[in-house]
């Protein structure tokens, strides 16, 4: 379905944020893209969406394919039209607005009435929480509620590939656990596919089909999550678990050198 080749992104003309990046995402799959803070993970994201225009962000080498497509040139808003809507880092809403005004948002581009009130409808169904809430104005939810609501309004768009960055940020174990039981609901019942950017490695492996880890804008690991999860490198580095099962203390793993396989 998604295709990265090779690609190449640089800020200002002069930062160089991704070097060399290739990944795919097959039609109904999970993909974790795992990686520690400044490791490029949200700027593959933008790269998808068409979202580093905006912030003086360039693909200068390698190609993004969708669906047979060949996307690097298109604008955000023709990328969304495609079937690819990415869920931000940080929850932006438009505060001033209801909770059913922000939901409405995500279907702006479309024209079927009936479809969209269907839709609304599902959204409601898999955030029971936003129903209850439709006329609040949204700038006075929780981090949890934000989360949903911005989830839910991108599903308004109908997405064939939704890009989640983060979505567990700030987050309680909790509530961590109840996002991400929906996102594997909205995968499975949507058929929807899931490029996910995550820091908590123990719950992106939990429910993704396949994984990559990204260090210093490079991929350095993937394969199938299950075998990932049980990798003694991802153990260390991203679970904090040592070969005994003791949890190591940051500062020793800091200063761990990969081996030599991390960075075959």
């Amino acid at each position: 379905m998604l295709t990265l080749n090779n690609i190449e992104v640089i800020y200002s003309d002069v930062i160089l944020v991704l070097k060399g990046v290739s990944l795919s995402v097959r039609e109904g799959n999970i993909v974790a893209l795992l990686g520690a803070n400044g490791a490029g993970k949200s700027t593959a994201l933008k790269a998808i969406s068409g979202l580093l225009k905006t912030e003086l962000g360039e693909v200068t080498d390698g190609n993004i394919e969708f669906e047979g497509r060949i996307i690097g040139s298109e604008s955000p808003e023709e990328i969304v039209k495609m079937g690819i809507v990415q869920i931000m880092e940080g929850r932006p809403l438009f505060e001033q607005l209801t909770v059913e005004e922000n939901i409405r948002v995500g279907a702006y581009s479309r024209n079927d009435k009936d479809l969209i009130k269907k839709d609304m409808e599902d959204v409601y169904r898999y955030f029971p929480i936003l129903a209850r809430m439709r006329h609040r104005v949204s700038g006075y939810l929780s981090g949890g509620e934000r989360q949903m609501l911005v989830m839910g309004r991108g599903l308004m768009a109908r997405p064939k590939l939704m890009l989640m960055d983060e979505p567990s940020l700030g987050l309680s174990p909790t509530l961590v656990k109840e996002i991400f039981k929906i996102i594997e609901r909205i995968n499975k019942e949507q058929n929807t596919s899931i490029l996910l950017v995550e820091q908590n490695a123990s719950v992106a492996l939990s429910i993704s089909d396949h994984a990559y880890v990204m260090e210093n804008g490079r991929i350095v690991l993937d394969g199938p999550a299950s075998k990932l999860k049980e990798n003694e490198d991802i153990k260390e580095f991203y679970l904090g678990l040592s070969q005994v099962g003791k949890r190591k203390n940051y500062k020793d793993v800091k200063h761990y050198r990969r081996r030599k396989r991390w960075l075959a």
